[in-house]
């Protein structure tokens, strides 16, 4: 038996490297915005509000409305592509993301929150290569 080297493995197609990468962005972004829209929507203010302290500073619907947008950005950022039906709709998604995070990090510079910027800069640059990925690289094909 030989030892196997580097040399002797075959590289990805760049099709398939593409597309598993777009797949993994996809459930990274699927993850953050889901577990953030979740913690949004079903954690009591108050506790909320002591890990983010702008929760305890806005209207309580203002809150759980953010909590739905980052739930319907992971929900459509991942299951077009998924089940395949309009799979087109995760394009979207990722511009909606996209946008998402653009207007959080003006609000959190607004208020002095700089910490919390290179996060959403994470998932701005996550969103756009999803948005770039799935619109002309690596787009998915409708189920017939």
């Amino acid at each position: 038996m030989s030892a196997t080297t580097t040399t002797d493995l075959a590289p990805l197609p760049p099709a398939l490297g593409w597309r598993i990468g777009l797949w993994i962005t996809q459930a990274v972004i699927f993850l953050g915005f889901g577990s953030a829209g979740l913690m949004k929507l079903f954690t009591p203010i108050p506790q909320l509000a002591a890990m983010m302290p702008w929760a305890g500073e806005y209207s309580e619907w203002f809150v759980r409305l953010i909590g739905l947008i980052d739930l319907a950005g992971a929900l459509g950022i991942l299951l077009p592509s998924l089940t395949r039906i309009k799979p087109g709709l995760t394009v979207f998604a990722a511009l909606g993301c996209a946008t998402l995070q653009v207007f959080a990090m003006a609000f959190h510079i607004s208020r002095g929150e700089t910490m919390v910027v290179p996060v959403n800069l994470v998932l701005l640059a996550l969103s756009l290569f999803v948005l770039w990925g799935r619109s002309s690289k690596a787009p998915i094909t409708p189920r017939s």
